[in-house]
């Protein structure tokens, strides 16, 4: 593909995924929504545990980002949160995909046995009663 060719073409398919991210966006209902919140913060939470061990120097030894002293791992402190927080927003390791999933999938477990057990125990008074 030339040069000519590939810029239009990358462009074309960045729309193309904005629409598609929008457009999920839009579907998610709010139990959805706040799931989906958790999931990211999970793995911006993790990504920053990950990006502190690679930021991470022996005790004594001067780091890349100068001196170990109190700002200097104040300093490492924020932009290891930063980095993880960009991370994530570009799409991540596709850790909160799989979080997501499992969430939702735990809530529609915990949603059917509440139905269930909701009607098990209208039934069983029922019995009870009679």
């Amino acid at each position: 593909m030339t040069a000519a060719l590939a810029l239009p073409a990358a462009k074309l398919a960045i729309d193309a995924a904005g629409t598609v991210l929008s457009s999920v966006k839009n579907a998610l209902t709010a139990d959805k929504t706040k799931a989906k919140k958790q999931a990211d913060d999970f793995e911006s939470v993790y990504l920053e545990q990950v990006t502190q061990q690679l930021f991470a120097t022996p005790e004594g030894s001067e780091g890349p980002l100068g001196d170990n002293g109190t700002g200097g791992n104040i300093y490492k402190s924020q932009l290891t949160t930063q980095y993880a927080q960009q991370i994530q927003k570009a799409g991540g390791i596709g850790l909160s995909d799989s979080i997501l999933r499992d969430l939702l999938k735990m809530q529609e477990q915990s949603g059917a046995a509440a139905q269930a057990g909701g009607a098990g125990q209208t039934a069983g008074a029922v019995n009870v009663g009679s």
